[in-house]
């Protein structure tokens, strides 16, 4: 399986591993499972540490990179076709930005999204896991 994580997927994974459900943290943890993150999560991750709304082990750059690595995760860049994607999903979705780049990341890609967030769950025109299954 192809899993784009939602950002707060990817932070649980290395913060509170505990916040993942054992259907997620299985599928996480499988080596034969591609897992991906957005540039977007790293976007939304620097704007909350920011705001003083996220607290993480070490500096950013490092946590980023040594998250990835720990993960053997890929990331997929904020491309034209994904930015654009994002305001033509199918069907109705709700306004936040990035949970709208998310998704269309992974339409685009053909990716599983690994995420909490009911809105997402909810929406049938993308592949979702319930991240606290």
């Amino acid at each position: 399986m192809k899993i784009l994580l939602d950002t707060h997927v990817w932070i649980w994974s290395q913060e509170m591993p505990e916040r993942l459900g054992p259907v997620a943290r299985g599928a996480i943890a499988d080596e034969a499972n591609e897992l991906y993150v957005s540039a977007a999560s790293t976007l939304e991750i620097s704007r909350l540490l920011w705001g003083g709304r996220l607290a993480l082990a070490g500096r950013p750059a490092t946590w980023v990179c040594s998250s990835l690595e720990a993960l053997l995760a890929e990331t997929i860049p904020l491309t034209n076709e994904i930015s654009m994607a994002a305001y033509d999903l199918s069907g109705e979705f709700h306004r936040d930005p990035i949970d709208r780049i998310l998704v269309a990341t992974a339409t685009v890609h053909d990716l599983t999204l690994a995420t909490a967030d009911e809105r997402i769950l909810a929406y049938a025109h993308v592949l979702s896991l319930d991240a606290q299954s």
